[in-house]
C-alpha cells in the first residue's frame, strides 16, 4: 500500500495488442495493487477500458494533442476522485516514416514531436494545479534514445526535448513541493518495442527478441514493462519525496556505455 489515498492518472494506460504487457498498463496495474486511485487514459478508449476494468479504476479516452482533452482528463479525476496527486506521461510513438535526419519525413516528425512531446507538456500544464494542491508528482516516461541513437531523429529528439521538459518542470515547481521525474527505458520486451520492431524490420520476432537481449550488458537480457512500473512506483511514491528533476536509466546498464 506505498500509493494509499493517492489519485493518479496514467496517460497512455492503454494495451497494444502483442503477448506481453506494456508501460502503461504495467505502471497502472501496480499502481492500483498499492493502493492508488486510477484513471487510465487513452487515446483508443477500448484499450483504457480494458486497463481500467482489470485493475478496477476508472477509463477515459482522449488525445492529448488537444488542450481541450487534457484538461477533460484532470477534469474527470477531479469528478471522480476529488484531485490528482500523481501524473505519469507514457504516451509515445515511433516509425511511420521516422528515420535519420537526412531521409525522415517531414509528416512523420511533426507528429511523432505533436505527440511525444507537446502531448507531455500539455497534460502537465493541464494537471500542475492540481499537483501543487496536493505537493504531487509527475512521472515522465523518457527512452533510452533520447541519450544515445541514430537511426530515428523524430523519436530521438522528442524524447531528448521530453528529458528537458521534465527537468524544467522540476525546478519551475519545487517550491510549490511538485515533483517531476522520468524514466529512460532500455530495451525492453514490451508490445509496442517487439511486434512495432518486427513489422518495420521484416525480421522474426523471437530473432529479434535475441537480438536486442544480446546488447544489454546486464544478463544478455532485455527488460519488461514491470522493470519500468516499479522505477514509476518509486518515484511516485512518498519514498522519493526529495528526489526531482532526475533522468533514471532503466536500462541494464546500456547508459554507461554512452561516452
Amino acid at each position: 500500500m506505498r500509493l494509499a489515498g493517492k489519485r493518479a492518472i496514467v496517460v497512455g494506460a492503454g494495451q497494444t495488442p502483442g503477448d506481453t504487457i506494456g508501460n502503461g498498463r504495467a505502471i497502472a496495474t501496480l499502481f492500483a495493487r498499492e493502493g492508488a486511485q486510477v484513471l487510465c487514459t487513452d487515446r483508443i478508449g477500448e484499450r483504457a477500458e480494458a486497463t481500467a476494468n482489470e485493475i478496477g479504476g476508472a477509463a477515459f479516452e482522449a488525445d492529448i494533442t488537444s488542450a481541450d482533452a487534457c484538461a477533460a482528463i484532470v477534469a474527470e479525476a477531479h469528478t471522480r476522485f476529488g484531485g490528482v496527486d500523481i501524473l505519469i506521461n507514457n504516451v509515445g510513438i515511433g516509425g511511420g516514416g521516422d528515420g535519420p535526419a537526412h531521409v525522415a519525413d517531414e509528416a512523420a516528425f511533426d507528429r511523432i514531436m505533436s505527440v511525444n512531446l507537446k502531448g507531455a507538456w500539455l497534460t502537465v500544464k493541464a494537471a500542475t494545479p492540481a499537483l501543487r494542491e496536493a505537493k504531487g508528482a509527475i512521472v515522465n516516461i523518457s527512452s533510452l534514445a533520447s541519450l544515445a541513437g541514430s537511426g530515428m531523429i523524430a523519436y530521438e529528439v522528442s524524447k531528448a526535448a521530453l528529458n528537458r521538459l521534465t527537468v524544467s518542470v522540476a525546478l519551475a515547481n519545487a517550491k510549490h513541493g511538485l515533483r517531476c521525474n522520468a524514466i529512460l527505458p532500455g530495451l525492453m520486451d514490451t508490445p509496442m518495442a517487439i511486434s512495432g520492431h518486427s513489422q518495420d524490420g521484416r525480421i522474426d520476432v523471437e530473432a529479434l527478441r535475441a537480438k536486442r537481449a544480446a546488447q544489454v550488458p546486464l544478463n544478455a537480457q532485455m527488460g519488461d514493462a514491470w522493470d519500468t512500473a516499479n522505477a514509476a512506483l518509486f518515484l511516485a511514491s512518498d519514498e522519493a519525496k526529495y528526489i526531482t528533476g532526475v533522468l533514471l536509466p532503466v536500462d541494464g546498464g546500456m547508459s554507461a556505455r554512452v561516452g
